[in-house]
């Protein structure tokens, strides 16, 4: 029985470390928001593919790990710089990014420096440029005493994180014909309603910080119809661009199943949407909350579709 107790204490320490080792990674990844390093990183190699009109992998790989690190160290800095914020609106994160402190800094540096590198080694003067108005735009959004975050420009701000990773694809293969700069514009737009969908979700923290975004200013009830409105405002712009790249069905198919999805929870949270009354805001705030959340989803299918749909252009056998 001694035996037993003393080497259950191993196991028990194990699965401790395991735990603990497990909430670093995770608060790591939210530190950096590793999905839409992932989102951008999934845009790039299909820019690559759509640009390119080959599967220039290497390319794709490369310009893809640039991207991810821009945007690694753009949410680094907005992340240190809003850790007061994200008390109220993401707790877990807000945590994790004290529990950094000064180590904090030192990642943001090292994916700032790693990104100019990327980009250097490329010896491509415009990819260079792009690159560093993606980490200027960063530094604007979140630092003081700029902060446009919390203004009603952060929609246009967030505009950059979707065009600069199409903006290097074009500037690297030399390429702004019509398709691209569609592309460019898609994608930017993607990134800045989905900054309004964020906003919802972080409408108690915005609100009694006194920033002034576009739920704050308009009233949550009209902000959260006009990011509908916008939200399916962009179906068109999405079925176009799959017009000019003549993408395959997967695309077409993916955009119907997320529409489909959105209109489905609409219907179901319908009561809450359109017949709540004033003394029931906090269950409207929840609704913005949950499809800020299901926005996030729609933004990743929608980029896997965009490159998986890349893919089977220049290679239909993979399909």
């Amino acid at each position: 029985m001694g035996f037993l107790v003393l080497f259950d204490k191993p196991l028990s320490n194990l699965g401790v470390a395991s735990r603990v080792m497990f909430r670093d990674v995770k608060g790591f990844a939210q530190f950096i928001s590793v999905e839409r390093g992932l989102m951008l990183f999934m845009i790039s190699v299909g820019a690559v593919f759509l640009t390119a009109e080959t599967l220039a992998w290497s390319s794709a790989l490369y310009l893809g790990v640039t991207v991810f690190c821009i945007w690694s160290a753009v949410d680094a800095i907005n992340n240190v710089c809003d850790v007061d914020l994200d008390v109220l609106s993401d707790p877990s994160r807000a945590r994790f990014t004290k529990k950094l402190g000064k180590l904090g800094l030192f990642v943001v540096a090292v994916f700032t420096v790693g990104s100019f590198a990327l980009g250097a080694i490329t010896m491509i003067p415009f990819v260079v440029l792009f690159v560093a108005l993606g980490l200027l735009f960063g530094v604007l959004y979140s630092v003081p005493p700029f902060r446009l975050r919390k203004t009603a420009y952060k929609p246009i701000v967030n505009f950059t994180v979707g065009a600069v990773p199409v903006l290097i694809v074009a500037a690297f293969f030399d390429v702004f014909s019509l398709n691209v700069v569609s592309l460019v514009l898609l994608i930017g737009v993607t990134t800045a309603v989905n900054s309004l969908w964020e906003d919802l979700a972080d409408y108690a923290s915005d609100f009694h910080s006194g920033s002034r975004t576009v739920p704050i200013i308009f009233g949550f009830r009209k902000g959260l119809f006009l990011t509908i409105i916008m939200g399916y405002a962009m179906i068109p712009m999405m079925v176009f661009v799959g017009l000019l790249f003549q993408l395959g069905w997967i695309y077409y198919a993916s955009l119907l199943g997320l529409a489909i999805f959105v209109s489905l929870r609409l219907v179901q949270k319908r009561v809450t949407l359109f017949q709540s009354k004033e003394g029931d805001a906090t269950k409207l705030h929840k609704l913005g909350t949950v499809l800020a959340k299901d926005f996030v989803i729609i933004a990743i299918v929608f980029t896997l579709s965009l490159m998986l749909s890349s893919l089977m252009k220049i290679s239909p056998v993979f399909f």
